[in-house]
């Protein structure tokens, strides 16, 4: 069994090449919980949403949130009725979203994205990774403000003075999945919001150092694949770099892969990380992450 350490962007993107060349049900994804809120009465978990829907074949890949030719009827209803959304839901995708907050009222988060899973068809496990909710604040120059407002109502434009969140027990079955995985493959995501949430859910990090652990860097030169990891990274300190990266995980990983224009620091990794791989990390096409899951799993 493989098991997937999960954001909402890149790390999906890699999904879709693992499931060419694995069977499904051999993949086992943990999804960061930490941005999931409320929206208009609904559940919003938009990572494992963004997961969920890549695994069942109908994500909207122009913009890996949400669902594929989906309408916004709802969305535009509430606006002009004086009831302006923060997030842009699709009708398809609020249904889905309604649907889990239902089955909320009487399971946790991991059950009702089981019940939802078997019901797309997803042959993989999909696993919160935790079934409690946990405050992300982010200190700005403009004050403190949630994730969605930071990055949705302001556009990641602010600067981030810090970034906090509070730790929370691991869902059911996330530490048994580390234990029975042939490899842990820590995904492309944002090192600080998407992972670094998943390593410090209790009892992750000890599970990870008795696991063989890769990961693919998700900065590529000194931009990230996606989302507002280089912000973050500065402003706890990081370099915004692979090398950033490697300096966050090194306690635990094993391999590391970097992309062609990172080859310049594989003799620096090499002395924090045991093995480094240098290869082309960017997927632009199903073919890329094709390639690089190949590469991986061999």
């Amino acid at each position: 069994m493989i098991t997937v350490f999960s954001g909402g962007t890149g790390t999906p993107k890699l999904l879709q090449g693992m499931v060419e060349i694995i069977d499904p049900a051999d993949v086992t994804v943990i999804v960061n919980t930490l941005e999931n809120e409320y929206f208009s009465g609904v559940y919003v978990a938009a990572d494992l949403d963004t997961v969920m829907y890549t695994l069942a074949g109908m994500i909207n890949q122009e913009t890996w949130y949400g669902i594929e030719g989906d309408t916004f009827v709802t969305h535009d209803t509430l606006k002009r009725m004086g009831c302006p959304e923060i997030l842009r839901i699709g009708d398809e995708d609020r249904g889905i979203k309604i649907q889990k907050t239902i089955l909320m009222n009487k399971h946790p988060l991991s059950e009702a994205v089981e019940i939802q899973k078997e019901r797309l068809g997803i042959k993989s496990k999909i696993l919160p990774m935790s079934d409690q909710d946990s405050n992300l604040t982010i200190q700005t120059t403009e004050g403190k403000m949630d994730f969605h407002q930071f990055l949705v109502e302001k556009q990641g434009r602010p600067h981030v003075l810090d970034i906090n969140y509070e730790q929370v027990d691991s869902a059911p079955g996330v530490i048994e999945a580390i234990k029975n995985s042939e490899m842990v493959l820590v995904g492309p995501s944002n090192p600080i919001t998407s992972i670094g949430p998943i390593i410090s859910t209790k009892g992750v990090m000890k599970a990870l150092k008795n696991a063989y652990v890769v990961a693919i860097s998700p900065i590529i030169g000194d931009r990230p694949v996606s989302g507002p990891a280089a912000k973050f990274m500065a402003a706890l300190g990081y370099e915004v770099s692979c090398l950033g990266v490697a300096r966050i995980y090194q306690d635990f990983l094993d391999k590391f892969v970097i992309d062609n224009i990172d080859a310049h620091y594989k003799d620096i990794i090499e002395k924090l990380i045991t093995e480094v791989v240098v290869t082309q990390t960017k997927m632009n096409n199903q073919q890329d992450k094709v390639k690089l899951a190949r590469m991986i799993f061999g």
